[in-house]
């Protein structure tokens, strides 16, 4: 019997998938080009499931499977790809399709799949997300690529994909090209701030507030029953609530402070630079990352630069006053959910533009129902978001929809509050003060960027425009005298 589809590349992440796909009804061939790999997984996961078929060379990989053949690929990004293409190449036949699961450049997926397409193969590139747990019972899949090559794929997937809780599958066609990647690189930047700016609200629980682990894992259970309701304030709860077996201590007090990262939140800071979209909160938080890593520079420095003096304003928000500590903590709350809506809105504001630039047609309330299940950024509030671009596909921004409107603006004293204080008692906030000031600067009908436009007139007669006439303007600033006029340039 001929395998439905293959799959090379038995990390985890491939083993749970195969595993997925085997328990909706689905024979998959296995490949890994370590062969103990294969073996391994073969008899010890998938022992006893029928379905699962190991194959020793990828010429037994690719016989074994019923045309056209659809191949998944698991394997890292980048060079490793282009290999296992390179090596599948002399036996494959037209209309076989090659699928890249993994967190591959949107543009490496754009080149793969052309190339593939003129020599007669279809590609896909299908990000996707859930971790270990989504992969093995229901993951998000954002794919993109040839859109003949998914109407043989989406059967599987939709089959092996979360479920919304409307019932929906949390895997649709993306768009051509590089599109479904490139929405997997910013569902992971997305991530990247969501992180951040729960990591900040902790922090600014733990340092001004003096709160322990117990005390704050109760405040994000709480917060988890309401609007914050998603996986990563979850799994922050339960984070709060583990202790070392060593030491006693809370776990996350034995974890150094150096996060890590995989480089989809630095492609997306690039690519927002490219298109000219204002996403500073997601550069923020990629920046974050790497100033945590440089922890002996930063011990270091704490020896030399000092902060506010430690007592400033500590005992206010230390209070035995019940209520007084309760409506920080509330503060702390509508920053944070104030800061996330701004956070997204920045994402699809950047999967937007790429869609004109790049002519995907992405459907932006779709993609957020997606991501409402099995995906590490779920989150209760994802359906507001379908809403909102259901309501208005044409919407200029997340935050002028009705209900986010709302949220950011009830929001906003309690957000400058709580921004106010980190930055008296010397706590960085690089991701709420920096949505902040992406909301402020939003709403504001003027910027200082007139003074900026003067100067690079000054030093490099680039032009200005002028509020009162069309058209672009220069001056003579080195003429003598308080009084200069425009001259218009053609």
């Amino acid at each position: 019997m001929k395998a439905d589809i293959g799959l090379i590349g038995l990390g985890v992440m491939g083993q749970n998938l195969v595993l997925n796909m085997a328990r909706n009804g689905y024979r998959v061939a296995v490949y890994n080009r370590t062969p103990s790999v294969t073996q391994r997984f073969v008899e010890g996961p998938a022992r006893g499931v029928e379905n699962v078929v190991g194959a020793a060379t990828i010429e037994e990989l690719v016989g074994s499977l019923e045309p056209p053949r659809r191949i998944m690929l698991m394997v890292k990004a980048g060079p490793p790809v282009d290999a296992v293409i390179e090596q599948l190449d002399p036996y494959l036949g037209a209309g076989d399709i090659v699928i890249d699961g993994g967190n591959s450049h949107f543009q490496d997926t754009a080149r793969r799949a052309a190339a593939l397409e003129r020599v007669g193969l279809h590609y896909l590139g299908a990000g996707v997300s859930g971790g270990e747990e989504g992969a093995l019972w229901g993951p998000s899949i954002m794919p993109g690529g040839s859109a003949e090559a998914w109407k043989h794929v989406e059967p599987i997937f939709t089959s092996i994909a979360a479920k919304a809780p409307s019932g929906e599958p949390c895997c649709a066609y993306i768009g051509p090209g590089g599109a479904g990647h490139f929405v997997k690189m910013v569902h992971n930047a997305i991530e990247y701030v969501d992180m951040q700016l729960i990591s900040e609200t902790y922090f600014l629980m733990r340092e001004l507030l003096g709160m322990g682990a117990e005390e704050m894992q109760r405040a994000f259970d709480d917060w988890n029953r309401g609007d914050l309701s998603s996986y990563l304030i979850e799994i922050t709860a339960r984070v709060l609530g583990k202790r070392d077996l060593h030491t006693g201590k809370p776990m996350v007090d034995v974890i150094a402070d150096r996060a890590g990262q995989k480089g989809t939140g630095k492609w997306t800071a690039q690519e927002a630079l490219n298109l000219g979209a204002a996403a500073p909160t997601m550069a923020e938080a990629v920046f974050a990352r790497y100033l945590s890593a440089m922890k002996e520079e930063r011990c270091a420095a704490s020896a030399h630069l000092p902060g506010p003096e430690s007592g400033d304003g500590c005992d206010e928000c230390r209070s035995d006053d019940a209520g007084r500590r309760e409506g920080l903590i509330v503060d702390l709350r509508d920053a944070l959910y104030a800061a996330k809506i701004c956070a997204y809105a920045q994402g699809f504001e950047l999967m937007k533009q790429a869609s004109r630039e790049y002519g995907w047609g992405l459907d932006l309330g779709s993609i957020a129902l997606l991501w409402r299940g099995g995906c590490i950024i779920r989150a209760q509030f994802l359906e507001r978001i379908t809403e909102a671009y259901r309501r208005d596909p044409q919407l200029a921004n997340m935050m002028l929809d009705p209900y986010f409107r709302n949220a950011v603006v009830s929001g906003q004293m309690a957000w400058r509050r709580v921004v106010a204080r980190a930055a008296m008692h010397g706590i960085p906030v690089p991701a709420l003060s920096s949505s902040l000031s992406y909301y402020d600067s939003y709403r504001r009908d003027s910027l200082p960027a007139n003074l900026i436009q003067a100067q690079r007139d000054y030093f490099g007669a680039h032009t200005y425009e002028r509020l009162d006439s069309l058209g672009s303007f220069h001056t003579e600033w080195l003429v003598p005298g308080d009084v200069v006029k425009s001259t218009p340039v053609e």
